[in-house]
């Protein structure tokens, strides 16, 4: 039990909504393999699973370098839906934010 929990504390760190959530963050840098994004911001509301569209729109790159894979699965689908989970059991809290500091800043 303990085990499962420290996988998920640790899986956490790589959500895309743990990188865009504190309040303090203004700009944060997406690329995947290199290659930029072409946002220029992403909303706080929702901002992990925006955070995972954005490393889809950027420059262009072979297919197979989508990422890792778990069972076959890009990570970052995986990453998105659990992005749309912790997205909304964040939202009064980004909704908050998003009308006090505004859009984060992209790259």
């Amino acid at each position: 039990m303990k085990l499962v929990l420290l996988a998920m504390i640790l899986s956490l760190t790589g959500c895309a909504t743990v990188k865009t959530l504190p309040a303090s963050t203004s700009h944060v840098n997406i690329e995947h393999h290199g290659k930029r994004s072409y946002c220029q911001s992403i909303p706080r509301v929702y901002s992990g699973f925006s955070y995972n569209l954005c490393k889809l729109h950027g420059e262009p790159s072979r297919q197979e370098n989508l990422g890792d894979r778990f069972n076959n699965v890009p990570f970052f689908i995986i990453d998105g839906g659990f992005s749309l989970v912790a997205d909304t059991v964040a939202l009064p809290y980004t909704l908050y934010t998003q009308g006090k500091h505004g859009n984060i800043d992209v790259n």
